[in-house]
């Protein structure tokens, strides 16, 4: 295993569950992305810019950090590659070398991440 630990949120089940009925090849995708281009990322500090630091979330700590996706190879959205307006959000933990999915859509069902929901999971309460 190439982390830790990779746990997906009970949304982001529900986010894919919805998304793999128009893409088929989602679910071998999604792992593809998961062993590749997270990998790459975070444990060989390669950037090939498809990850972007969550803005202004407001957080009291810096562990995890949020990172969205914007290059999301789908095999379903044909002649697409890495622009396929396929998003995926994840959350992080550096010390405990673990991968949180905690959100995943399509472009032109929504424009931005949930914001309420990354908060619901990492907002630390003072």
């Amino acid at each position: 295993m190439k982390f830790n630990e990779i746990i997906r949120l009970p949304e982001f089940e529900r986010d894919l569950k919805k998304l793999s009925k128009k893409y088929r090849s989602l679910e071998d995708d999604l792992q593809n992305f998961i062993d590749t281009a997270l990998y790459l990322y975070h444990k060989n500090s390669i950037n090939t810019g498809e990850f972007y630091r969550i803005p202004d979330l407001k957080l009291n700590t810096d562990n995890p950090k949020i990172y969205k996706a914007k290059k999301f190879a789908c095999r379903s959205l044909k002649g697409t590659g890495g622009k396929s307006g396929i998003r995926v959000i994840h959350a992080y933990f550096d010390d405990l070398d673990r991968i949180e999915l905690v959100e995943i859509y399509h472009k032109s069902d929504k424009e931005l991440e949930d914001r309420e929901r990354i908060l619901k999971y990492y907002k630390v309460k003072c």
